[in-house]
């Protein structure tokens, strides 16, 4: 039997371009940027981080935030334990600025809807730059994956 439709066009439909990020060591104390927003307004429709190198002991929490380009920056979700977090372990967000990051593993965090990854509120993200921020200086590693929907001609959005 063949297969007519694949699994890539079915998300593309779903939920728009996909672009994913290499694995990377986490920021040190700071904010770095994963991903670029150019050329207009995108709608986030998921984002998924998986741990790939175990998160170390020190007691560190991270947030996704978002620096536009003109005006002021924002958190995508609310900072979140994520000390000792296993291979494995995904993030996601719920769309909702003060819910948690959410984990799914034997992490920190008890399994949630990072399962899925798809926001339960839609995020409009400006040009700018969507980042992981952290408040420690940590070990470990995290490769990341979103999903968008250009809502001006011509944006979109570029691992960085």
């Amino acid at each position: 039997m063949s297969v007519i439709i694949q699994g890539s066009q079915i998300r593309q439909i779903l939920l728009g371009t996909k672009v994913d990020r290499a694995t990377a060591t986490l920021p040190q104390t700071a904010t770095g940027t994963l991903f670029t927003v150019t050329g207009g307004r995108v709608l986030l429709t998921s984002i998924v981080g998986e741990v790939t190198v175990a998160l170390g002991a020190t007691a560190t929490s991270a947030n996704l935030v978002h620096t536009p380009t003109v005006g002021t920056v924002g958190d995508l979700c609310a900072a979140t334990v994520v000390t000792s977090d296993e291979v494995g372990t995904l993030y996601g967000i719920s769309g909702d600025a003060t819910s948690l990051l959410s984990a799914d593993g034997a992490g920190s965090n008890a399994p949630t809807s990072a399962r899925t990854g798809l926001p339960a509120h839609p995020v409009v993200l400006p040009v700018g730059n969507l980042g992981l921020k952290t408040t420690a200086s940590d070990t470990g590693s995290v490769k990341w994956s979103l999903t968008y929907i250009p809502l001006d001609d011509g944006a979109s959005v570029a691992a960085a």
